[in-house]
């Protein structure tokens, strides 16, 4: 049997689980939320055309109004200044969106203190008992902030001080942008970077580490508590916008039970 064929039986039999990574997308799901004088993305809604009446009597659809990085998204390298000569997320060649990818579980660290950030020596740490990072393949940042996507104040946990989420420092982003084999960062918060990353040095060095780099973002996943330390294959399916900074996104894990 050809190697698809294989998957393909494995798919129809269970022994690859296909796990969703994505948030639903509806208007009530969070988005980052900017401070004047900066501009802000709308909430995702639904415009109805018809449902089985005068205007379609036989189907019913929609438009729609949402911004590229509104729920579950993709990051391409323009969405960064640092990435402005790089590719919009309609480049992005189809061959990169399929890789493997491994889960780092700081959800422990993340509930004790929300402003946890990943070091280095965290990731380091993580290779010594699971192996290296993969090459082409994507570190799935997992930091039980998911379980807050319900509620939009709860999500950004934002006080006077500004956002309060989990996320990774200066020199790791630069670290994992500059010196791993990874074609990407995934995270369950708004955006790749953390909350109080605005008054970093850089600010926001995910953003400007790794899309500077070529590289790309996912935000906003769930159920990578799902998923083992290492042996997923992750498949990101944005829309291929011509000019977009980026997309949202379905995002599946096929993963071997």
């Amino acid at each position: 049997m050809s190697l698809l064929g294989q998957l393909a039986s494995a798919l129809a039999d269970g022994s690859v689980e296909v796990v969703d990574l994505t948030a639903p997308l509806a208007e009530s799901t969070p988005i980052l939320m900017l401070p004047e004088p900066f501009a802000n993305t709308t909430h995702f809604t639904l415009h109805e055309l018809s449902r089985y009446d005068d205007r379609g009597p036989a189907w019913y659809w929609n438009d729609f109004t949402t911004g590229e990085h509104t729920g579950t998204h993709f990051d391409a390298p323009v969405h960064w200044v640092t990435g402005r000569d790089g590719e919009d997320v309609s480049q992005v060649p189809a061959r990169r969106l399929i890789g493997p990818a491994v889960v780092l579980d700081a959800s422990e660290q993340a509930a004790a203190d929300p402003d946890f950030l990943l070091e280095i020596d965290h990731v380091r740490e993580w290779t010594k008992t699971h192996g290296p990072l993969p090459d082409g393949g994507w570190l799935l940042y997992r930091t039980g902030w998911d379980t807050r996507s319900a509620d939009q104040a709860e999500f950004l946990n934002a006080d006077e001080t500004g956002p309060h989420t989990p996320g990774i420092s200066v020199a790791c982003a630069k670290w994992l942008a500059e010196e791993t084999p990874l074609i990407g960062l995934g995270v369950e918060t708004v955006g790749t970077d953390a909350g109080a990353a605005h008054g970093f040095d850089p600010p926001f060095p995910c953003h400007s580490s790794l899309l500077g780099a070529g590289k790309y973002g996912l935000t906003q996943l769930r159920n990578l508590d799902r998923l083992p330390a290492r042996g997923a294959l992750l498949v990101a399916s944005p829309l291929p916008i011509v000019g977009g900074s980026g997309s949202p996104t379905r995002v599946l894990a096929l993963v071997e039970r």
